[in-house]
């Protein structure tokens, strides 16, 4: 079910709540008032004819007196006023009110809510031929029920027009939200097929147009980012490229000549005149010289001591070799042996990451000491490579191929890569990564 459907649901049972709620207390209201204008006005009766006939009764007044002065109180309204003669019989001497027209009248089922349980009053009186009279007082509520029908039909209909009022507001509310909804979620499906610079528009809420400007930057974000995932990619393939064009080089340059020599050394030891012994020791010299070649590719390719020996001998071994190459850097290394348990994966990016940090302290960060830390905590192994160059502005330096290099490779492995620097305060580079 929609949105738009749940919300016109609970406007609709909210509305019937309302109105029943609203019908119950004006039935309520309708049967008290009823009630207390019912026994106001018995009490008003007897009061009245107390006062007006309740004295000994004038000589020539006559029992036509008595109807005409009983029939001629405005105050009995709402009730029914019978004079009982001696015989029994009964005169209604209440004049009919105009609401008592079968017109006028309040539906039945109204008046069975409202109408309840009224006293009788009798008054005796003795007239002036000393015939004892019986006044009968009883209710006649139809008058006063017709008036609070009347008055609870017009507030049952403006709570009705109120109820219409505020669900067209709330519609026309829930209408705009809707539309603001619905371009959010269509924005959302262009990011979703890699439209990162589809942007959402301004609205006048205030608070979509939070959400709006929040997934904004958040496509800029995720923009920036494909940006350098592919210029990261492309160098990849780049390098990538250089590095087998270097190993065709060297197989060729290196390899092809070496073998090349050797076979024509071969084809010349054949002869019978040759200096045998000669040519063995230049084989030999081209054997050992083509051994350390393929060393040293196959070192560059992927460090074979670190699949037999473990991370820490592979750090240790290539300090020795960094410190040959560069004996002006003082180079230390201090690793856990814990680091020897690790997955190969984790190994061998490590060892790659700390590989490009000592690159790009050579090359340029003119230091003079680097510290190399890696220590394992109970769910976690950390990485620090401090040195005391030139630094570098951090902007700058995050933006070259090396470190985003290096950060990809922490973030394969679900760790973080950060990088402190400031010029002539040289860089530390740390990173967590998670066991």
């Amino acid at each position: 079910m929609s949105l738009r459907h749940q919300i016109n649901l609970g406007i609709l049972f909210s509305s019937i709540c309302i109105l029943l709620l609203a019908g119950s207390i004006a039935i309520w209201q309708a049967r008290n008032a009823v009630s207390k204008e019912v026994d106001s006005s018995i009490g008003m009766a007897l009061q009245l004819i107390e006062l007006g006939f309740a004295k000994t009764p004038s000589p020539g007044l006559n029992e036509a007196d008595w109807l005409y002065r009983l029939g001629a109180l405005k105050q009995t309204r709402h009730l029914r006023i019978q004079l009982q003669q001696p015989s029994g019989q009964l005169i209604d001497i209440s004049q009919k009110k105009p609401h008592d027209t079968e017109h006028d009248r309040p539906p039945g089922w109204f008046v069975r809510l409202v109408v309840s349980d009224y006293p009788k009053a009798e008054y005796r009186i003795t007239a002036a031929d000393g015939k004892a009279l019986i006044l009968l007082i009883q209710a006649n509520p139809l008058d006063e029920i017709t008036e609070v029908w009347q008055e609870t039909t017009t507030f049952v209909i403006s709570i009705t027009l109120l109820i219409a009022l505020t669900f067209l507001a709330v519609h026309l509310v829930f209408n705009k939200t809707l539309k603001a909804i619905d371009s959010i979620v269509n924005g959302l499906k262009l990011i979703e097929t890699g439209h990162y610079r589809q942007k959402l528009p301004e609205f006048d809420t205030r608070e979509y147009d939070c959400i709006a400007k929040a997934i904004n930057h958040m496509t800029d974000v995720l923009d920036a980012t494909q940006q350098e995932n592919r210029a990261l990619t492309q160098h990849s393939l780049q390098i990538q490229e250089e590095e087998r064009q270097r190993l065709a080089q060297e197989l060729h340059d290196e390899l092809g000549q070496s073998l090349t020599a050797i076979k024509v050394m071969a084809v010349t030891a054949a002869h019978e005149k040759s200096d045998t012994p000669k040519i063995t020791a230049s084989i030999i010299g081209i054997c050992d010289h083509l051994m350390t070649v393929v060393r040293s590719m196959m070192h560059q390719l992927h460090p074979m001591i670190l699949t037999d020996l473990g991370l820490k001998a592979t750090l240790e071994d290539m300090a020795n070799h960094w410190s040959e190459r560069n004996p002006q850097l003082a180079l230390s290394i201090e690793c856990c042996t814990r680091a020897d348990a690790l997955d190969q994966k984790i190994s061998i990016q490590l060892f790659r990451v700390i590989q490009e940090c000592l690159t790009n302290t050579v090359r340029h960060a003119q230091a003079k000491q680097v510290k190399v830390t890696l220590t394992t905590q109970a769910d976690s192994l950390q990485l620090r490579v401090a040195d005391d160059g030139i630094g570098c502005d951090i902007k700058r330096v995050c933006s070259g191929f090396g470190l985003r290099g290096m950060q990809e490779r922490i973030k394969s492995l679900g760790g973080e890569l950060s990088i402190h620097s400031q010029p002539g305060q040289g860089m530390t580079i740390t990173a967590k990564i998670p066991l």
